[in-house]
């Protein structure tokens, strides 16, 4: 029997840069072709911001759309939750910078950092808002500018991310349709697989940090990968279990866009075809917290999410975390 939901995605909106830097871009300054990126990852293109851009306003141009969409003021808003691994600064949270530029003034606002998996733990979160009563309305936003925290001449890392924003408002389920089931987990043994070794309190920005470039994203490759479709297909059967539904009743898979391949592999093991799994890495890259709801507004604007159609999301990143909800629409 499926549940009745707590809260709905009342209104979605994304932002994007205006850069596009193409794999023919990257031809110039690394030792790689368009077709080796395309083969591995599926990636074409990506959005890099120009450097006056700062992550509170990419943010804060997605979070009005949703506001807009969801009919719901600033002041209606009860949290304001934002996941990124790019914060403006250290301290305070980009979310209460996004908070002031908002004028969200009865907002409690805070950073998720999960990495990739930041969007869906922040559903996941104010969902709890709601129930608890704290809230009527939250804002989630998973929002990143991943090309400042990469090494640019690095070309196992360079040529996958991107930047973006995407926001949902979150509010209370008045019928069926809504969250029908969240999932989320993570396992700290692995962090050193994905991560930024340098700059933060453990080992503070300094002159060698920077000679030796660990403020930047490293990653082994193979192993995040393997990680990554075991994760991904456990928080599919889970999400699946807790809403009492089956993939075949599921009308798209919209995954985190890491690569092609993990894609492939998540649908492949949840029995999806690919024809209702929704795949934009090719024009964005992977854009960590941003890519779910990036994808997901791609899929409603080209018509292929309506009202009762059943959503299967689904994520996994630096942590590592994962995570997945079932959606009614």
């Amino acid at each position: 029997m499926i549940k009745r939901p707590i809260a709905r995605i009342s209104g979605l909106g994304v932002a994007v840069p205006d850069r596009i830097v193409t794999n023919h871009d990257f031809e110039k300054t690394l030792e790689t072709s368009d077709q080796w990126i395309v083969e591995r990852t599926g990636i074409k293109e990506r959005r890099h911001a120009d450097p006056g851009l700062t992550l509170a306003e990419l943010s804060k141009r997605a979070s009005l759309i949703a506001m807009d969409r969801a009919k719901v003021g600033p002041k209606d808003l009860g949290a304001i939750i934002l996941g990124t691994a790019t914060q403006d600064r250290l301290l305070p949270s980009t979310a209460c910078d996004l908070q002031a530029l908002l004028g969200a003034d009865n907002a409690a606002a805070y950073d998720l950092s999960a990495a990739c998996s930041g969007w869906l733990y922040g559903l996941t979160q104010a969902e709890g808002l709601i129930a608890s009563g704290q809230s009527e309305h939250v804002l989630v936003i998973g929002a990143e500018l991943l090309s400042r925290i990469v090494d640019q001449t690095d070309r196992t890392t360079a040529i996958l991310f991107g930047d973006g924003a995407g926001a949902a408002v979150v509010s209370r389920a008045t019928d069926d349709r809504g969250m029908l089931s969240t999932f989320i987990r993570s396992d700290g043994k692995l962090a050193e697989l994905l991560w930024r070794p340098g700059g933060g309190a453990r080992n503070p920005i300094s002159q060698a940090v920077v000679n030796d470039k660990s403020h930047y994203i490293r990653m082994a490759g193979r192993e995040v990968f393997k990680s990554a479709v075991l994760t991904m297909a456990e928080a599919c059967d889970e999400a699946l279990r807790r809403a009492g539904v089956t993939s075949d009743q599921i009308d798209l898979l919209i995954p985190h866009q890491a690569n092609i391949r993990i894609i492939q592999a998540t649908a492949d093991h949840a029995g999806i075809p690919m024809e209702k799994v929704i795949v934009n890495v090719d024009r964005y890259g992977n854009t960590s917290s941003a890519s779910i709801p990036l994808a997901l507004a791609e899929a409603v604007e080209q018509g292929r999410v309506k009202p009762g159609s059943l959503l299967l999301l689904v994520a996994f990143g630096a942590g590592f975390t994962w995570g997945s909800t079932v959606i009614r629409w």
